[in-house]
C-alpha cells in the first residue's frame, strides 16, 4: 500500500507516454507536486494542466548535458527541493548485429546510459546536500538477459545497473537509489518494437507467449511498482527489483 504523499515533491523524467507519464499521475494522485520532462513540449504541458497542483513542464534532452543538468536545475528552483526522482526516459529500436551501426549504438548509450549518469547524478548529489531523497530509475528484464535485435539495448540497461547500484554506495545513508526492471509493458515503445518484427496480431501473440504470466503489463501496474519502491520500500537501496511477468525466471 503506498501512502498519501502530500507536500513531496518529484521530477519524473520520460513523462510524455508510457511508465514515465502513469507514474506522474499516480504521483500526482497522492499528493506529489511533479516536474515532468520530456522533448515532446505540447504533450508536457497538456499533463501538466492535467496534473494540477503547482505540476511543471520541463523540455529535455537528457542525451545531453547541458539540457539534463538544466532539467534538474528548473525543477530543483521551481519545487523548492526534490524528493523523489523517476528515470524513466529510454528509446528502443530493434536492429540484428548486423545492422546495428555505430551512430544506433551511441544513440541508446547516449539515452539509456549517458541520459540517466547525467540526471540520477545531478539531483542525486542535491539530495546528497539535503541529506533526504529517493531516486527510481527504470531498468529492464534485459539488464539480466541478452536477447537477439537488442544488443545495444542490453547493454545500455546493464550498464545502467552497474550505475545505479554503484551511485546507491556514494548516497547513502540518506538517500536511496534503486533499479525497477520491467518485462514487456504495453505502451507506444512496445508497439514500436512489434510493428519493426511485423505488427502482425501473431507477432503480438508470439510476444505475449513468452511471458510467463501470458500478458503485457499496463504502465499503470509498473508506476504502482515504482512508486511505493521511491516511498515506501524504505530498507532498499541498490537493488534491482524485477517486476516482469516471470521473464527473468527462466
Amino acid at each position: 500500500m503506498i501512502t498519501n504523499l502530500h507536500g513531496s515533491t518529484a521530477l519524473v523524467t520520460g513523462a510524455s507516454s508510457g511508465i514515465g507519464l502513469a507514474s506522474a499521475r499516480l504521483l500526482a494522485r497522492l499528493g506529489t507536486t511533479v516536474a515532468v520532462s520530456a522533448r515532446r513540449v505540447p504533450e508536457l504541458e497538456s499533463l501538466a494542466e492535467e496534473l494540477g497542483n503547482g505540476a511543471i513542464a520541463i523540455e529535455a534532452d537528457i542525451s545531453d548535458e547541458t539540457s539534463a543538468t538544466a532539467a534538474v536545475v528548473t525543477a530543483w528552483q521551481k519545487l523548492g527541493h526534490i524528493d523523489i526522482l523517476i528515470h524513466a526516459a529510454g528509446i528502443v529500436t530493434p536492429a540484428p548485429i548486423s545492422e546495428l551501426t555505430p551512430a544506433l549504438w551511441r544513440r541508446h548509450l547516449d539515452v539509456n546510459l549517458s541520459g540517466a549518469f547525467y540526471v540520477m547524478r545531478q539531483c542525486g548529489l542535491r539530495m546528497r546536500e539535503r541529506a533526504a531523497g529517493s531516486i527510481v530509475a527504470v531498468a529492464s528484464d534485459l539488464s539480466f538477459n541478452g536477447m537477439e535485435n537488442y544488443a545495444h539495448y542490453c547493454a545500455s540497461k546493464a550498464g545502467l545497473a552497474g550505475f545505479a547500484k554503484a551511485l546507491a554506495l556514494e548516497l547513502a545513508p540518506n538517500v536511496r537509489v534503486n533499479c525497477v526492471c520491467p518485462g514487456p509493458v504495453d505502451t507506444p515503445i512496445m508497439e514500436s518494437e512489434l510493428q519493426w518484427f511485423g505488427g502482425t496480431p501473431q507477432v503480438r501473440e508470439s510476444a505475449v507467449a513468452q511471458v510467463p504470466l501470458k500478458r503485457f503489463a499496463t504502465p499503470e501496474e509498473i508506476a504502482r511498482f515504482i512508486v511505493f519502491v521511491a516511498s515506501e520500500a524504505t530498507f532498499a537501496t541498490g537493488s534491482m527489483l524485477s517486476t516482469d511477468g516471470g521473464t527473468t525466471a527462466r
